[in-house]
């Protein structure tokens, strides 16, 4: 991992991928970099007490990833490169867990107040239920302009079945009639069955029936659902909550195996995303003395579909990887 150089060597060093950029939205991977660049942006003081975060250092915590990512001077030049003025864009959260270890509020406000500051008029907050989203502690508000947030019970979902490999399935009509982008908003931490709930897993909250694929090690419909082409072309953007992790007992959220990691994940990559993460967690389960994934067969063997001449949903190659630490 690498600290971020210079504001101007970076320009120069990535002047031809800020070309890419400034033109195309898209989230191709490699579309703008020699390498999948993933950003680890932590803050050690960003907790005020035992569990509540700073505000204020969470804001600064995702300008500095988010600049990073793009390699812009302000948050404002960085997200205008994941966004258009005018687009209404989905923030893709994850509360299955509940309170505990779900997408954080105040992550989705600070990101609402960036997007708004570049044109973003339209925000829709949306997770699979609105039962889900209100105990995380997001408010459920299904009408009018600005900020909404709903569940995919509030429209449904399509009629016919979006079809990929070994997956069949209806789409959100949340994500294929109301989004233009999405940002995914995952978090870091374990599953009992497909090893670890990222980026790509978080995918399933736009279908209907995610039930049916976790066997296998979720292996390979995780890689097939990222393929579906309202995901794959809608998804712009991966910033993992990883201000509190987990290692160990998910989806559920289980006190006792999370840690504060105080940090976020970023990727337009969510393959390069998952693979740094899925390090991450077996760091700490090295830490206290557990078994990695592989051992307890819950080796994310996904993540390699997801990247292979099938999917081509980007990179699980370390030396393909771009880690920057900020």
């Amino acid at each position: 991992m690498r600290r971020l150089p210079s504001t101007n060597r970076r320009r120069f060093l990535l002047s031809a991928g800020t070309l890419l950029l400034d033109t195309s939205l898209s989230s191709a991977p490699a579309a703008s970099f020699a390498k999948s660049r993933v950003v680890v942006s932590r803050d050690e003081r960003l907790r005020q007490g035992a569990a509540s975060l700073d505000e204020a250092r969470l804001l600064a915590l995702l300008d500095r990833g988010v600049q990073a990512m793009f390699d812009r001077d302000t948050p404002q030049e960085a997200w205008r490169q994941a966004v258009r003025p005018g687009e209404l864009v989905g923030l893709k959260v994850n509360c299955l867990a509940g309170r505990g270890i779900s997408t954080n509020p105040p992550l989705v406000e600070a990101i609402c107040e960036r997007l708004r500051q570049v044109g973003v008029k339209e925000i829709v907050i949306w997770d699979r239920l609105n039962a889900d989203l209100e105990s995380a502690r997001f408010r459920i508000n299904e009408k009018g302009a600005g900020v909404r947030c709903f569940g995919n019970d509030t429209l449904g979902y399509e009629d016919e079945l979006a079809t990929f490999g070994s997956v069949g399935s209806l789409l959100s009509r949340t994500l294929t009639q109301v989004c233009d982008a999405v940002i995914s908003l995952p978090v870091l931490k374990d599953h009992g069955i497909t090893g670890v709930t990222i980026a790509l897993k978080n995918a399933f909250g736009a279908i209907h029936n995610p039930n049916k694929y976790h066997l296998d090690v979720g292996d390979p419909y995780i890689a097939d659902v990222n393929m579906l082409p309202a995901i794959r072309r809608k998804f712009r953007l991966h910033i993992c909550d990883a201000t509190t992790a987990q290692y160990e007992g998910g989806p559920s959220f289980m006190p006792q195996w999370t840690w504060p990691f105080n940090g976020l994940l970023i990727a337009r990559d969510p393959v390069a995303l998952d693979s740094t993460g899925w390090q991450i967690i077996e760091r700490q389960r090295a830490a206290k003395a557990m078994k990695p994934l592989k051992d307890l067969k819950r080796e994310p063997r996904y993540m390699a579909t997801a990247a292979d001449a099938n999917h081509r949903l980007g990179t699980n190659d370390p030396k393909a990887i771009e880690l920057v630490e900020v």
